[in-house]
């Protein structure tokens, strides 16, 4: 039997149906209330093409007849109001589908389930919380998140630590303890892998089927709130990983909700994602929209989240993302670009930030898709920040190589600053990158020789924070963990304890991650050219490279990087002022501290295009941070004073006077043109740099072309 539609209803189920209803968690799921009296819960379901559906729980005892839902008339939503429900009471959908078969299906938009391998929905209010992070909401709204440090570490909450009484951290025991330990390390923002409901441990929470409800592995609702809540009274964002990108085939999710392809795509060319096994969501949907949208803006709203980062945007944008010819059909215009989805990245990316501008929408797209982080009004899909793939591909590449060879593949090295302000990046080293095979960090690192390898991520970790770009490093790798990453054991923190190496290499990131954040010139400048200069990007003998990090103030931070296990001493670069340069971070030293060069004064020798240089000494495998200190001009001669008439008869005097002594003191003045002869090796030297550099600029420009090409999906 259907109901009439009383009028309150008329609006959020017109903006339901329409796709712009962005608060339908307000709406859909159970929500207290009075009616005629009585205290109970409402309960409201899309269920479009079900021939009839029933709430079931704990207070009927699973009885599908004792609760039947009705649908407000024909808009396939169906609803019940229920008495005497008490908070975490159990409770499921049972949906009849049009094709006759009743499935149990958990509530879509349950605040709350059981503890996995546990399905049901429960009963839970989350709007009784209690926030304490006012202070903390009103600095965020003044920082500019573009122009501030960002390092971010992301974390697998179940993994980063071995729980000792029992096989889960609790939310908040997590909080207490990671949060002065990010503090000590220099991070800024943490980044959870995904924490909405899932079944199984294996997919680490990127297959879903609790679009609204935090993991109860950890706790309540309130206990993630409270969590978040420990997280910014310490100043540290949360960033959470979400994914519209597909959900599983569980039968108490998503999948064929009524029976039929509801939240997936109908279209068999357009439904599955073949290789994870599981159903795309179709974005063309108005009420899929809807659901996602509203859910991106719940966990941002509800839960004071200030930032997602949305999974595997790539396999959403393209129709024959990891799809053989034949696999897919092309768009209207006959091409391979999901126009549905593309249009779903624009209302998504608008509705979050009319609500919030300073909300970090970060996408992982892989592929050189234009102006990701580019405004929809500009034509872009709208995120304002980007994973930087092609960065990370290249430089994990590049570490791997023979350094011997690194010569031939200089390009690897340099060709992503030539790209770097053309999105809004981070350059992320994430757990994608440390598991299935693909070795941990430091075993990355070329070569069999343990010593070698930490030399070589000391060296790709100063190199990575000097970057243009935002960071992000997976936990794990800030104390060299030699294991992949293991989802179900925690971090092997006894290699601290135990040995030198990883106890000294995390005093290293200790102390780079900090000198990252105390230093301006290192982020305050990440989009744009006015931040970065060359010095040399045409070394590739040796392969080294040095350049310049400004911040809004003009003061600079020189790198310079070796990446070869040979030293140089004496090795002359240009350097834009007259001054002292000073060493402030070196990767070979134990925690990072200065060691080989201290101040080095600059000379007026001309090299790399700028009027001065300096010579130092570089180790092998060697990245130092210089800072700059310019000499004060020197003060011009005061003008002379108007002369009287008297004045000028006296010093016309003086002067023949002064003019006769100089004459006969003017010979040993000319024994010191010697001094002049001396200088001529300086000035070959110089010509000889300046030919060099132009001569190798040209080679050293050719691959990068080639590599913009092949950076194409």
């Amino acid at each position: 039997m259907a109901l009439n539609i009383p009028k309150e209803y008329e609006l959020p189920l017109y903006l339901f149906h329409e796709g712009s209803l962005h608060t339908a968690y307000d709406f859909f799921g159970s929500h207290p209330c009075k009616r005629e009296g009585a205290e109970g819960r409402v309960f409201r379901v899309w269920a479009a093409k079900a021939q009839g559906v029933s709430l079931v729980g704990d207070f009927n005892n699973w009885n599908a007849e004792a609760n039947r839902m009705e649908q407000l008339g024909d808009t396939g939503v169906w609803e019940v109001f229920v008495t005497g429900l008490k908070t975490f009471d159990s409770y499921k959908y049972a949906v009849t589908g049009c094709d006759g078969v009743t499935r149990m299906k958990a509530d879509p938009y349950g605040t709350h389930m059981g503890v996995a391998p546990e399905t049901v929905s429960k009963v839970f209010d989350i709007d009784d919380y209690l926030w304490s992070d006012k202070k903390y909401l009103a600095e965020k709204k003044k920082k500019d998140i573009y122009n501030s440090p960002m390092n971010i570490y992301e974390v697998h909450l179940n993994s980063w630590k071995t729980c000792e009484t029992g096989k889960y951290y609790s939310y908040t025991d997590f909080a207490r303890e990671i949060i002065p330990y990010m503090l000590d390390m220099g991070y800024t923002h943490i980044e959870f892998m995904p924490l909405a409901e899932y079944p199984f441990d294996g997919s680490w929470g990127y297959q879903g089927i609790g679009y609204y409800a935090p993991t109860s592995r950890f706790g309540t609702p309130k206990d993630f709130m409270m969590m978040v809540d420990l997280f910014h009274a310490a100043g540290i964002a949360v960033i959470l990983d979400w994914v519209p990108a597909h959900f599983p085939r569980d039968e108490a999710g998503l999948f064929e909700f009524d029976g039929s392809a509801s939240y997936e795509y109908a279209d068999p060319k357009k439904r599955d994602h073949l290789a994870w096994g599981t159903r795309v969501f179709d974005y063309g949907r108005p009420e899929v929209r809807s659901f996602l949208i509203s859910n991106a803006l719940y966990w941002l709203e509800k839960y004071h989240i200030d930032g997602l980062r949305v999974d595997a945007v790539a396999s959403m944008l393209y129709l024959d993302y990891d799809r053989r010819d034949g696999e897919w059909t092309p768009n209207e215009f006959g091409g391979h670009e999901n126009l549905e989805a593309i249009e779903f990245f624009h209302k998504l990316n608008e509705a979050v930030f009319a609500k919030d501008p300073h909300t970090l929408m970060i996408a992982e797209e892989s592929t050189a898709w234009p102006m990701v982080t580019k405004p929809v009004s500009d034509g872009g899909l709208g995120f304002n920040f980007k994973w930087n793939m092609g960065w990370m591909n290249d430089m994990l590449k590049y570490m791997q190589l023979d350094p011997i060879h690194r010569a031939f593949h200089h390009d690897m090295l340099t060709f992503s600053f030539f790209y770097a302000f053309s999105e809004n990046y981070i350059l992320p080293i994430s757990h994608d990158e440390v598991v299935h095979g693909k070795a941990s960090l430091i075993n990355k690192m070329f070569g069999g020789d343990v010593d070698m390898k930490f030399a070589q991520a000391r060296l790709f970790m100063a190199y990575m924070m000097a970057h243009p770009g935002k960071k992000l490093l997976f936990m794990g790798s800030e104390f060299a963990q030699f294991r992949e990453w293991d989802y179900e054991n925690g971090l092997e923190w006894f290699m601290i304890e135990e040995y030198d190496s990883h106890r000294n290499y995390q005093k290293y990131i200790r102390r780079l991650n900090n000198f990252y954040k105390d230093t301006p010139a290192l982020w305050e400048r990440d989009f744009t050219w006015e931040g970065f200069s060359w010095i040399s990007n045409d070394d590739y003998r040796q392969s080294i490279i040095i350049f310049r990090r400004f911040d809004k103030s003009g003061n600079e931070v020189i790198i310079v990087c070796n990446f070869v296990p040979v030293a140089r001493t004496s090795y002359c670069f240009g350097v834009p002022y007259d001054g002292e340069y000073t060493e402030v971070l070196n990767c070979t030293s134990e925690d990072g501290a200065p060691l080989t060069n201290g101040t080095v004064h600059s000379k007026p020798v001309p090299m790399h295009g700028l009027e001065h240089s300096i010579c130092i000494d570089i180790p092998a495998y060697g990245c130092l941070y210089f800072t700059v200190k310019k000499d004060e001009p020197k003060k011009k001669k005061s003008a002379a004073k108007p002369k009287t008439a008297k004045t000028a008869k006296s010093t016309k005097t003086a002067k023949t006077t002064k003019t006769t002594k100089t004459a006969k003191a003017e010979k040993p003045a000319a024994k010191t043109t010697k001094t002049a002869k001396a200088e001529k090796p300086t000035a070959k030297t110089t010509k000889t740099s300046k030919t060099t550099k132009t001569s190798k600029t040209a080679k050293s420009t050719k691959p990068a072309a080639k590599k913009s090409a092949a950076d194409k999906k």
